[in-house]
């Protein structure tokens, strides 16, 4: 059995950049054997670089909080930005990061055998990211024994698949406490959502997270109605017929899946004149799902026009660049048509490698330090974004282009800088 080991020097990021350039220059071996024992070698390399990151992540944590608190952040406010910086750090989006900060301060204040067994190579970060999870509901005394129990012999844990691991860890918690599966049940519960996703050629995930017996109970309605409308000599697949069945039932309150909408639905589209208008092959923009084919978007703009439901706004672009440009305002909040000209140009959040939807049209420079209420100093940010970005030691600000695209400077509190680049409307015709 082997305990969990200290830390006997540091690494610094020169040094890491000095490993990453001789592998980025290196061959493999000639021989087959060797070349599987290399692929071992650097599975186990990925697996102790992750244990690494969360020390430092929790590390990292530890410090900004003791700033914070020395600063006299209010307790409810001290972390935030953390897991902003952090998923900056690793090209992530901020959701990413908080997981990331989740699992590493779990790991090191509650799970160390589990740390050491990733630090060390033998397992995965996915690995402790699910021992982590399963042992999330028990408290810290029956989690430390836990850990121990499964980890401290990294040997045997690192022989176990994810299935096994995790099989035992639920095992241990709920023999720990019996009553771990009411809180687990109510805190799944409470993480019901609904999602979407881009899926190749112009199609999209809608995903819905429900509890056990309502997604059995919706998948099964669906199944019935495919079972039902194949009785009858409906030609289209088993698939396509849930999928028309669930979209009419949840779009139009109706069992009919030819029926309209009865409710407004609106569809944001921005495309160039000369692909709607000129024949242009340029793609377009679906907020919510991203470009799609210029053919498509004129299908979409004459099925809305053939239904009355169409409405055109235009939106002024550079030709050279795509860059949106519009007049400044001087009113505190945004003025909505203001606000929607700065969604169009963009379409999710602005923070780097944050995909999230837009929820908040936020001043780069503070209205409370007198930012302007304008276009140059608005942009789209998620909500978790907008909140780290008011957090001490952050700073933003809008800078010029030379192709007259919204860039952004993102200074975050240990000095790291990043830029923040709005994409490309679709060009407008040059006369």
């Amino acid at each position: 059995m082997s305990e969990p080991r200290a830390r006997s020097q540091s690494v610094t990021a020169a040094a890491v950049e000095r490993w990453i350039s001789r592998l980025a220059d290196a061959d493999g071996p000639d021989e087959q054997p060797e070349r599987i024992d290399l692929l071992r070698a650097l599975e186990r390399l990925t697996c102790a670089a992750a244990g690494l990151q969360a020390q430092v992540t929790s590390d990292f944590a530890t410090h900004q909080r003791h700033a914070a608190t020395a600063a006299g952040v209010a307790r409810e406010r001290r972390d935030r930005g953390i897991a902003s910086q952090i998923a900056l750090a690793r090209r992530e989006s901020p959701h990413r990061g908080g997981i990331h900060l989740g699992l590493a301060t779990a790991l090191t204040s509650e799970l160390p055998h589990t740390l050491a067994a990733l630090r060390g190579g033998w397992i995965t970060e996915w690995r402790a990211t699910q021992i982590a999870r399963e042992t999330a509901c028990v408290s810290a005394e029956d989690r430390a024994e836990i850990d121990r129990k499964l980890a401290a012999d990294p040997e045997r844990l690192e022989k176990m698949s994810d299935k096994d691991a995790v099989a035992t860890a639920r095992q241990m918690a709920y023999e720990a406490d019996k009553q771990v599966w009411v809180r687990r049940k109510a805190k799944a519960h409470s993480e019901r959502r609904v999602s979407i996703r881009p899926a190749p050629d112009t199609m999209a995930y809608v995903t819905a997270l429900l509890p056990m017996a309502e997604g059995v109970a919706c998948y099964a309605a669906l199944s019935a109605a495919a079972a039902a409308a194949t009785a009858t000599g409906d030609e289209r697949t088993r698939g396509q017929i849930m999928a028309d069945t669930l979209v009419a039932r949840i779009v139009t309150s109706s069992t009919d899946d030819t029926a309209a909408p009865t409710t407004p639905v609106r569809v944001h589209l921005t495309v160039s004149d000369r692909t709607l208008f000129g024949g242009g092959d340029e793609a377009a923009h679906v907020r919510g799902y991203g470009p799609i084919p210029a053919d498509v978007a004129r299908e979409l703009v004459h099925a809305a026009a053939t239904a009355g439901v169409a409405e055109l706004r235009r939106v002024y672009t550079r030709p050279d660049t795509g860059a949106v440009v519009a007049m400044d305002r001087s009113t505190r909040l945004f003025p909505p048509s203001l606000a929607e000209l700065i969604r169009l140009r963009d379409p999710v959040c602005r923070t780097p490698w944050c995909d999230a939807p837009v929820r908040h049209i936020d001043h780069i420079h503070p209205a409370a330090a007198d930012g302007p209420t304008s276009f140059e100093n608005g942009q789209g940010l998620c909500e978790a974004c907008n909140y780290a970005k008011q957090s001490p030691g952050w700073a933003a600000e809008a800078l010029d282009s030379p192709d007259g695209r919204h860039r952004v400077r993102i200074t975050t509190p240990t000095g790291h800088i990043h830029h923040s680049l709005a994409p490309p409307a679709p060009r407008p015709a040059v006369a």
